[in-house]
């Protein structure tokens, strides 16, 4: 069997929402091939548990502690120094910081005041990141030309993956000539979705990683439904549909790349 890292999942929601057990969500997604998943943080009163579920299973789940841009208006500067001192003491199985970004699909969050907030935050996070050496995991929606120039005056070592990726081939090359790669996710298997599968057949192979993002962005067939770990193999499908390169091979490359990426061996 092929294996697969699913480079994006809020597992912990995942968790909370469908109250099965971790150990179950483990088990199905290895036995659809998923051998590592790395959860995400969205807010501070996420971090103590997701480093409590990626203790229980140290080989397969990993983590990124972050603070996002769509809960702007709840972070304060106490999470931000939460963030700073927990970093700082290398917890297991955090492998990235995350999940971190610019969020302009929503008007409320882009008055001058929230904006310059997002930014604000975003800047601070991306020193933290260079500062610790961890590759950040990007939220950036509706914000690619405004996200770029972060990453460039960031000029991280490590540098990480924009994930969800919507955008045009020449938004991702940009963020590839940065040392970026791109997240591949349940957008591809909509057939509306003509720009996005078209970037994802044109750009090198190993700019790519596979997520879910579970529980949100379902593939088509599965709306309405919440995402899940075990459903990457179903994305690699439609990658391997949309690749000119046989499907042992992409599995083998997506593997590598993000392994290497998140130090996840």
């Amino acid at each position: 069997m092929m294996s697969f890292f699913d480079t994006h999942t809020h597992l912990d929601y995942l968790q909370r929402d469908s109250g099965q057990p971790l150990s179950r969500l483990v088990e199905n997604a290895a036995a659809a091939g998923v051998e590592k998943i790395l959860i995400m943080a969205v807010m501070a009163a996420d971090f103590e548990n997701i480093l409590k579920m990626t203790a229980l299973y140290p080989s397969q789940l990993y983590c990124g502690l972050g603070l996002h841009p769509l809960h702007i208006r709840r972070h304060k500067r106490a999470d931000l120094n939460a963030l700073a001192s927990l970093l700082a003491s290398k917890p297991q199985g955090c492998v990235a910081l995350g999940e971190i970004g610019l969020e302009r699909g929503i008007e409320a969050l882009i008055t001058p005041e929230l904006w310059r907030a997002q930014c604000e935050l975003l800047e601070a996070q991306l020193q933290l990141a260079k500062d610790n050496g961890l590759p950040v995991s990007l939220h950036s929606r509706k914000a690619h030309e405004q996200l770029f120039p972060f990453l460039k005056r960031a000029g991280l070592s490590r540098t990480g993956v924009v994930h969800g990726f919507s955008g045009s081939y020449e938004q991702a090359k940009r963020f590839i000539d940065l040392g970026y790669k791109i997240g591949v996710g349940g957008v591809i298997s909509y057939a509306r979705a003509q720009k996005t599968r078209a970037t994802v057949q044109r750009l090198p192979l190993d700019a790519l990683v596979l997520e879910t993002d579970a529980p949100d962005m379902p593939l088509f067939g599965f709306q309405g439904a919440p995402n899940r770990p075990e459903r990457l193999s179903e994305t690699f499908k439609f990658l391997s549909a949309l690749r000119s390169e046989p499907a042992e091979l992409i599995a083998a490359t997506l593997w590598r790349t993000s392994c290497d990426l998140f130090a996840a061996s």
